[in-house]
């Protein structure tokens, strides 16, 4: 039998605290999903100022980042030079979903909506705020 990590409700709190943080200090906010390997949605914040379609962006984003096992920016480069990959399932061709890994095996993705050209910078704030987390775990 194969034994499987999972992201926890304490990581999940502990990267949205990083994702927040990163909006403050760039003085906007977004919507942020953050989801399982499976795509299941463990956490998802939309602001007041975002747009309802944000929340299925952001969650689309984190897919696509879970499934792929790397960054939704690289779905949307790769659509550029082949648009065949726009058929691609479960995938959404758009900078600022990035995939979360423990011990070398991706359990998730996490996701920005809304922040503009910074979607993946805040994102990246949320998936480092994980790495930093288990660190000696």
């Amino acid at each position: 039998m194969r034994m499987k990590p999972a992201l926890t409700q304490e990581d999940v709190a502990i990267m949205a605290a990083a994702c927040h943080a990163k909006e403050k200090e760039l003085g906007r906010e977004g919507t942020i999903a953050i989801v399982d390997f499976g795509g299941d949605l463990l956490f998802l914040i939309r602001p007041d100022t975002q747009s309802p379609n944000s929340v299925e962006v952001a969650t689309s984003k984190a897919r696509t980042a879970a499934f792929r096992e790397r960054p939704s920016a690289d779905l949307e480069s790769r659509v550029k030079e082949r648009p065949g990959w726009l058929m691609f399932p479960n995938g959404l061709p758009m900078a600022g979903g990035v995939p979360l890994f423990y011990k070398g095996e991706c359990v998730g993705g996490i996701a920005v909506s809304g922040v503009g050209g910074d979607d993946g910078v805040v994102a990246i704030a949320g998936a480092a705020a994980f790495d930093k987390s288990q660190q000696g775990a």
